[in-house]
């Protein structure tokens, strides 16, 4: 309806105050008697927190007081908690090690922080915590997944006998196996995925302030989730009831998944702002971001899948290790079991799936959900091993895949999932026509005639969005419902105020939230304004993850909307004195169909709060809620090809051409969907070419700044070339899948399927370096 409405590429309306610098961040926030925390970290792995000086710290310049991990014990504050439960295959609970907001007596990674000092000033707080002294029992570390399952490694945690947190399994063993007996062809992998560190532009902020008067707090935060958040300090860590805490997060500056967790910092925040009687503000440094916030990826799996004659997939066998890092985080447990094992069947029929997957404890900072949680994993390991089948079989890949494809839905894959739909063949065609399939080998042999090494990869990704519903993931452990609430609330005026439980970190929001509202009532974005992030505010919701904001968010507003216009025709009806099934809303009007009579929505808006006039019985006002709990995921699919050129002499790999083929059901507004791609994208690319975090054994962060991890810039990327192609998701009232992550789930595979073709060679592990990409190249040579 309009040029503003569902469909439409409008301008996101958020963009004027960012880039005019009118952004509203947490480290913005001042308070009257504001003071500034450090925290003292610890420098070691493992180590027993023998004794702590703070003396010469309190003695210094605007010091107001060092408070410990032992206070913090003392006073009662809770251990961070996982919330959700997964229990092994033998049915044990996970083992879940205490996780306290700062250590009393054992420091399990580098950057844990045993104490802080708050102070008057920023600078002032900083020099006193370099003067606090700690004295540590250094202990032996363990960094690896194989170094923690050491028969000599170290014990991180009592609770976790050889620092499992569980042996989990999915699927049919014996079915599987039956399938690999029969098996004509196996194909066997050891797959790594890189750690990574989130890096969003904004660091992780919190300004705390205890009110005396009404023995409330006030939480500033950097948090994808702010209902979330409220609830689980109020429930779990002891900081305030609900009632007397709120949670605001103002605009945040990127999230990517490592804001969507309560960190220790905010914890301890919240709890010395009360001790000191002062508002209390910390944000963290870059090199601060690097040792604390939550990383991502981290696994390490040996993958067999077993073939037909014919080459069609007959069975897929798994063993994944995940790095859990030093402690579980909010819901790190679900990462490699239910958003990673029942993706495994990716977009092929697959009759029978077995994958076992490890947790474990190790040395280093807690893992947690990073862009895509779980299902770029997946596809990373199930889009190597097509690629590699269709190597070893001497066929097409992309015969390969197209022979493999699920074609009839709804489809119920062995590990859980059931597709409810998707044309996966469609994507396919539109990449490979996008790309020139064709056209490769004359591109090929070109690029050899200059000297380069020129390869052409493919990635045919799925993922599970919007993750719900509630009954089947509380079935499986999650700590909450998945539901998610909105408000619609018209004002007199005609004006509306949508309250949701979303949370926009770049996602757009407050421009596609107003389009639905433009498409339904027929008036412009601009008057329509979206309040999200605000517990005082918004009374109940779970926040932005998991591409759910669309298919979820935006379902509850749908639902509250159908009441809204549902009262606003009847008031409508009756002030026309017509049926009130004759009634249509166009271009911001209420007309009565078939004839003449029409009236404005804001004369509507109006009569509903001067009550002068209303059908008998009707309440005045215009205002509705609503909550949406989804009958299933949303399943986003689509098709990546990636070619690059390698020059061989140095390893260099340049990205020349990249097309993204998606099928996310119904777009709201196709510019910021493609945007997400974009920025998806990057960090896909980011992780097979440039990122990687690595810790020397003794457990020192060695990427820990910008000098040693290699972020994605402007000329490490091609320009996208973008396609869609649309199924409509049947399980939410607008049709949406879901986008958010899409590009960083697709593009890995399809980048190091490129590398490997070009250079003959398939064992290259993530990030392909030039340096490890011209070892492959002349180690091979060498070898011939």
């Amino acid at each position: 309806m309009g040029m503003e409405g569902i469909g439409q590429r409008v301008v996101r309306k958020e963009d004027k105050r960012f880039i005019t610098g009118k952004g509203k961040y947490t480290d913005d926030v001042k308070l009257v008697g504001m003071t500034h925390a450090h925290f003292v970290r610890s420098p070691h792995a493992h180590a027993k927190v023998v004794s702590i000086d703070s003396a010469a710290a309190l003695a210094m310049p605007g010091v107001i007081a060092v408070l410990t991990g032992a206070e913090l014990v003392a006073d009662r504050i809770g251990n961070l908690i996982c919330g959700w439960m997964v229990h092994s295959k033998d049915g044990s609970p996970m083992k879940m090690g205490a996780y306290p907001a700062m250590a009393p007596e054992t420091v399990r990674y580098v950057g844990q922080a045993v104490a802080v000092v708050i102070a008057e000033t920023k600078n002032q707080a900083r020099d006193a915590a370099e003067a606090v002294t700690v004295e540590y029992e250094e202990l032996p570390a363990a960094t690896t997944v194989a170094a923690a399952l050491a028969s000599d490694a170290p014990q991180l945690h009592p609770e976790a006998p050889g620092n499992r947190v569980y042996e989990w399994s999915i699927g049919d063993k014996a079915a599987t196996e039956t399938a690999f007996s029969g098996a004509a062809h196996v194909v066997s992998m050891d797959i790594t995925n890189n750690r990574l560190v989130p890096n969003p532009m904004e660091p992780r902020s919190a300004v705390a302030n205890y009110d005396s008067g009404d023995d409330a707090l006030t939480l500033w935060t950097t948090s994808q989730n702010p209902h979330v958040a409220r609830l689980v300090l109020s429930a779990f860590y002891n900081i305030a009831p609900e009632h007397k805490l709120r949670v605001i997060a103002p605009d945040v500056g990127g999230g990517f998944g490592s804001k969507i967790y309560i960190y220790p910092e905010e914890i301890v925040c919240l709890w010395a702002s009360r001790k000191v009687n002062r508002p209390i503000k910390w944000t963290s440094d870059r090199t601060e971001a690097f040792l604390t916030d939550a990383h991502g990826r981290d696994h390490v799996s040996k993958a067999e899948m077993a073939f037909d004659a014919d080459h069609k997939i007959l069975g897929l066998r798994v063993h994944t290790y995940a790095n859990f890092g030093a402690y579980m985080s909010l819901f790190s447990s679900s990462v490699p079991t239910y958003l990673y094992a029942t993706l495994l069947s990716g977009q092929y029929v697959i009759p029978a799936i077995y994958a076992e997957v490890d947790g474990v404890y190790t040395n280093t900072v807690p893992v947690d959900a990073y862009r895509g949680a779980g299902r770029p994993e997946a596809t990373y390991l199930l889009e190597r091993m097509m690629e590699t089948a269709a190597r070893q079989f001497g066929v097409d890949p992309v015969d390969l895949r197209r022979k493999n494809f699920i074609t009839s839905f709804p489809y119920q894959t062995p590990v859980i999932m059931t597709y409810d739909a998707g044309d996966y063949n469609a994507s396919l065609d539109a990449a490979l026509k996008a790309i020139d399939y064709a056209g490769f080998p004359a591109r090929k042999a070109a690029a050899a005639a200059r000297g380069k090494l020129r390869g052409i990869g493919f990635s045919c990704y799925i993922e599970a969005c919007g993750i719900a519903p509630s009954k089947a993931v509380g079935s499986l452990g999650a700590g909450v419902g998945l539901w998610e609430s909105a408000e619609v609330r018209v004002n007199p005026v005609g004006t509306v105020e949508v309250l949701t439980g979303s949370h926009s970190h770049g996602q757009g929001h407050e421009t596609t939230f107003a389009q639905l509202i433009s498409e339904r009532l027929g008036i412009g974005i601009d008057q329509v304004s979206i309040v999200h992030g605000d517990t005082d505010k918004v009374q109940f919701g779970m926040g932005t993850y998991g591409s759910r904001s669309g298919a979820v968010g935006m379902s509850a507003i749908v639902k509250a909307m159908d009441k809204v216009e549902a009262k606003a025709r009847k008031i409508a009806a009756h002030l026309m004195e017509a049926a009130e099934g004759d009634i249509v809303i166009e271009g911001g009007e209420f007309k009565v169909a078939g004839t003449d009579k029409k009236m404005p929505f804001a004369l509507v808006a109006l009569a509903a709060y001067t009550g002068h006039n209303l059908p008998d019985g009707m309440e005045p006002g215009l205002k509705e809620g609503a909550f949406y709990d989804p009958t299933n995921f949303t399943f986003p699919a689509g098709t990546y090809v990636c070619e690059v050129e390698i020059d061989a002499d140095t390893g260099k790999t340049e990205v020349v051409n990249f097309v993204a083929a998606d099928d996310f059901g119904r777009m709201i507004n196709p510019m910021i969907v493609e945007g997400q791609v974009h920025g998806g994208l990057a960090q896909g690319i980011g992780q097979a070419l440039l990122e990687g975090t690595v810790y020397s054994d003794d457990g020192q962060l060695m990427t820990a700044s910008y000098m040693d991890y290699c972020m994605p810039r402007a000329d490490d990327l091609p320009s996208f070339d973008l396609h869609h192609t649309t199924t409509l998701c049947p399980g939410n009232p607008l049709g949406i899948k879901g986008c958010g992550e899409a590009g960083a789930i697709g593009s890995p595979p399809a980048v190091i399927n490129a590398i490997t073709d070009a250079i003959g060679h398939n064992d290259m592990s993530m990030p392909a370096t030039p340096a490890k990409v011209w070892a492959a190249i002349h180690g091979r040579a060498a070898a011939e």
